[in-house]
């Protein structure tokens, strides 16, 4: 098994979800769980979201969205929030016993982000798993070096993925029917 993991959905937001539910069966089981997941809200009259990370396991919950304006085209991501969020994660990074990150976005592929964080977890022999989208293959390949195993998505798979790098079991059984 490879220490970082990937996960893709086809839906709008399904890999925010299962990255949630899986943060949140983690830290259910016990386990210290470092990183972030995406909540998405839809606004009224809006093609685009509202997208806020939440620093795990328990909060802060930032806003990483901009409103830009009805015919903006531009990216909507708010750098100084998510570097916010960055600055609380590695504050938390020691000792963890996976890091979750809700995506391996634009920011990582240009160098920074959770980059440096990422890094950091793969030295301090922390697990990591994140969500990818096909913008970003090959800048997330570029950094993996080939130590990375794209997973299903489905909440077995992630759970048996990680089971490979705890002492602690993970029941994979109670969870495969829950699905993305």
């Amino acid at each position: 098994m490879f220490p970082i993991a990937t996960v893709s959905c086809p839906g709008r937001g399904d890999a925010d979800l299962l990255l949630s539910r899986f943060a949140q069966y983690l830290i259910a089981s016990g386990l210290r769980v470092c990183g972030t997941v995406q909540i998405n809200t839809e606004r009224a009259k809006s093609h685009a979201c509202d997208m806020d990370i939440q620093v795990l396991p328990d909060g802060p919950v930032l806003r990483i969205s901009q409103a830009l304006g009805a015919g903006s085209r531009g990216c909507r991501l708010d750098p100084a929030a998510l570097e916010t969020a960055v600055h609380a994660v590695s504050d938390r990074l020691e000792g963890a016993d996976v890091l979750i990150i809700n995506k391996f976005g634009k920011m990582e592929a240009e160098g920074r982000g959770f980059r440096a964080v990422m890094a950091e977890s793969v030295a301090l022999g922390i697990p990591i798993l994140t969500g990818l989208n096909g913008l970003n293959e090959a800048a997330f390949a570029q950094f993996a070096d080939g130590y990375a195993q794209a997973l299903a998505p489905e909440m077995g798979a992630l759970c048996h993925w990680l089971d490979s790098f705890q002492s602690i079991a993970i029941s994979a059984g109670r969870t495969e029917q829950m699905t993305i």
